[in-house]
């Protein structure tokens, strides 16, 4: 072997060490956190509620799930839109954000002074004042709380939307029984559930003054992944390669046929995961004549994903995933309730679908019961 063929080879293994070095650089590079920096939904209470005054008093916290290094916030802003059932013409608005930092003082003329968020949280309050006629119309308030984080991935924008009722329904309300072919359906209404909300506490106010033993609550599969917080606004999806090319090949109605619809599945159930049960449904599809195969494989969030515009305001604006652990819910609400207890993806196509029932519930008697959309919900 020639002294020119040795270096060849060497040349060769070294560029080939250099490239395997580089990739292992970008894997670990990619895999590390940015600015981890989480903004929780808090705790919110209507410290104020008259006829022309309703303040609404908002504690959240700064947490810092970034190992290792500090993320600081230098701006930080609030802005609240209103949902009514009337005009808000004659309502005004005035919203203040108050620092609750563990080492540091609030200023009073109400500027964010940038904060380092270190291993220990901190806090903010956020105080809404809402002022003139017909409050009572008022249905929701939408919170949205934005920062700019700064740390080992530069300056990076995030923000926390709080969706907070205004409205609240009495028992008496939900009081028209409808008979169906094999049981009495009652649709009972609620004020606009959030995050605020726990499934068998809503149970105990809205439902427990109409049931009798015996009687079988459902709830919808939307509004309990919304009591669980599991919404995420378009802008805060990023996304990748995969979902931008294979969303167009869905049906136009369907919530996988954006980019972020579909990209919002793909980070829930990893991108191999979606990319073979694409590969094998189209397969089945076209060849076998058996459609829906992607969606077996690709997992039960990939039929629950509501994209935008598909559940009511201000929800509209956002993909709702499907909601987490069913079973646990229904089981818990038949421990603290003593009812029988479901949760269901029912619309007005008359496809009606279990996705949790407590034991000794038939799945035919509740699809038979629902089949006719008794609460009105869309598809």
């Amino acid at each position: 072997m020639t002294t020119v063929s040795i270096i060849g080879i060497v040349l060769v293994a070294l560029g080939i060490l250099i490239t395997l070095s580089w990739l292992l650089f970008e894997a670990q590079f990619r895999s590390r956190p940015g600015n981890l920096l989480e903004i929780t939904a808090g705790d919110w209470d209507l410290a104020v509620y008259e006829p022309d005054h309703y303040q609404l008093v908002g504690e959240l916290s700064l947490i810092n799930h970034t190992q290792r290094f500090e993320v600081m916030v230098p701006e930080l802003k609030a802005d609240a839109t209103l949902l009514s059932k009337g005009s808000l013409d004659h309502i005004s608005t005035h919203l203040r954000i108050i620092p609750c930092h563990p080492d540091a003082t609030a200023r009073s003329d109400g500027y964010w002074f940038a904060y380092i968020v270190k291993r220990n949280p901190t806090r903010l309050q956020i105080v809404l004042e809402i002022r003139g006629e017909e409050l009572a119309a008022l249905q929701s308030a939408w919170v949205r709380v934005r920062c700019i984080t700064y740390g080992p991935e530069g300056r990076v924008p995030k923000t926390r939307h709080v969706i907070v009722p205004l409205q609240f329904p009495a028992i008496e309300d939900s009081q028209r029984w409808r008979p169906t072919a094999i049981a009495d359906v009652l649709p009972v209404r609620t004020h606009l559930l959030t995050h605020l909300d726990n499934p068998v506490e809503i149970v105990k106010r809205y439902v427990l003054p109409h049931a009798q033993p015996g009687d079988v609550v459902t709830i919808g599969e939307t509004p309990l992944a919304l009591m669980q917080g599991r919404f995420r606004h378009p802008s805060e999806v990023r996304p990748g390669w995969l979902a931008k090319r294979l969303c167009y090949y869905f049906m136009p109605t369907s919530s996988l046929a954006t980019a972020c619809g579909l990209q919002t599945l793909v980070d829930v159930v990893g991108a191999w995961r979606v990319f073979w049960a694409f590969a094998l449904g189209a397969i089945a599809k076209k060849f076998l004549n058996q459609p829906g195969v992607f969606y077996r494989l690709a997992g039960e969030q990939a039929r629950l994903i509501d994209d935008v515009t598909g559940t009511l305001p201000p929800y509209d604006q956002f993909i709702v995933l499907g909601p987490q652990d069913p079973q646990q819910v229904v089981d818990q609400i038949q421990k603290e309730t003593g009812l029988a207890a479901a949760i269901v993806d029912a619309n007005d196509l008359k496809a009606v679908k279990i996705l949790a029932a407590t034991s000794g519930l038939s799945e035919k008697f509740l699809e038979q019961a629902l089949i006719s959309n008794p609460a009105r919900q869309c598809r």
